[in-house]
């Protein structure tokens, strides 16, 4: 009998399957359910067997160091890889940047109270033979772990035949790569130009094999300092996602930023929906830290060969602000190896530097 879409549509439907669950729990018995990662040192949060896949991953840490979000590394690997397929800042990972976090939630990714400190993911992620995951800390002190990877084991590798893998990349150019507004008036710096081609836009994403794309979030400090009475809108940057090879134009290309994230006319106020928001607007005309976040879930982006996932700096190209990101997809191995993870001076926000 057919069942309905969607994950409650199929709740009732019963799978041949065993639940498991890696944890950070005592083994003693005791309730010191944590792992203790000294600076410096990896620790491995879990090895599983396949077939199988993880459903579900919560978190929290603390640290004396206060950007331990940045400086912690979640990395994973699937079936015996050599690259990871997940290689992100760990509050990265969960869907916030700027080593900071706040209450909010979407479909797939949370960060709950008390101050958004307790990070959930339930995006769905199948293995054939096995699974690991490992934190790295690169902190200046010891890192506090405490962590559910919850997961299903299936009798036949049948169960997770014709499924992607998933991944997940950190990005960042900071500054981006923009130009002077020395000369030009604030309506065309901030409007004018052409951008013919897309090759100076900031990438989230550059892959190679068949698969889809879920979604992203967007991290921007602006880092242009004008008067409080010019405008200083960090947007108007087109999203052009590039599929299997294509030259200019994409056949995915957007209208702005804040259009690319769910959002209109250059937002200033918090909003959380299942697949869109704005967790952080930033401060008085646009100031500071934004955070935007799109997945792609009722609408995965599609490729047979290849994907490049961009979008503008501003319109044309223009601003020089920070832009890091987080984009998560699936995907056919191998992958691509991603480009070389940034240490941890390159990692930092701009408040955490001298």
């Amino acid at each position: 009998m057919a069942m309905g879409s969607g994950a409650l549509g199929n709740l009732a439907r019963i799978v041949a399957a065993r639940s498991g669950r890696a944890s950070s729990w005592d083994r003693t018995g005791g309730n010191r359910d944590y792992l203790v990662i000294p600076p410096g040192a990896k620790a491995t949060l879990a090895e599983i067997d396949g077939p199988g896949k993880i459903t579900h991953i919560w978190m929290t840490l603390r640290s004396d160091d206060a950007l331990h979000l940045r400086k912690l590394v979640l990395r994973a690997w699937w079936d015996g890889e050599e690259h990871p397929s997940i290689e992100t800042p760990i509050g990265d990972f969960f869907g916030m940047g700027h080593a900071r976090t706040t209450n909010w939630w979407s479909q797939p990714l949370q960060m709950a109270p008390e101050e958004g400190k307790a990070f959930s993911c339930f995006f769905p992620m199948p293995f054939t033979a096995s699974a690991r995951w490992e934190v790295t800390n690169d902190c200046d002190a010891d890192a506090i772990v405490y962590y559910y990877i919850d997961y299903e084991r299936y009798q036949s590798a049948d169960a997770v035949a014709g499924l992607g893998q998933f991944h997940a990349q950190w990005r960042r150019q900071a500054p981006c790569d923009g130009i002077s507004d020395a000369g030009m008036d604030n309506e065309e710096y901030s409007f004018g130009g052409v951008n013919p081609d897309g090759a100076g836009n900031y990438v989230l994403l550059e892959a190679e094999g068949t698969g889809h794309y879920v979604g992203c979030h967007l991290d921007v400090e602006n880092l242009r300092y004008v008067p409080e009475d010019v405008f200083n809108w960090y947007g108007e940057g087109d999203d052009m996602i590039f599929i299997d090879g294509e030259v200019w134009p994409p056949s995915l290309h957007g209208t702005g930023t804040e259009d690319y994230f769910g959002t209109a006319w250059c937002p200033k106020t918090p909003f959380h929906g299942p697949y869109h928001g704005v967790i952080l607007p930033g401060g008085p005309n646009w100031s500071g830290q934004i955070t935007l976040y799109r997945y792609h879930i009722e609408d995965p982006v599609r490729f047979s060969t290849s994907i490049r996932v961009t979008i503008e700096h501003g319109h044309a190209n223009r601003r020089s602000d920070d832009y890091s990101s987080t984009a998560y997809w699936y995907q056919t191995e191998p992958h691509l190896p991603f480009p070389a993870f940034p240490d941890v001076a390159a990692r930092l926000p701009r408040r955490g530097r001298a």
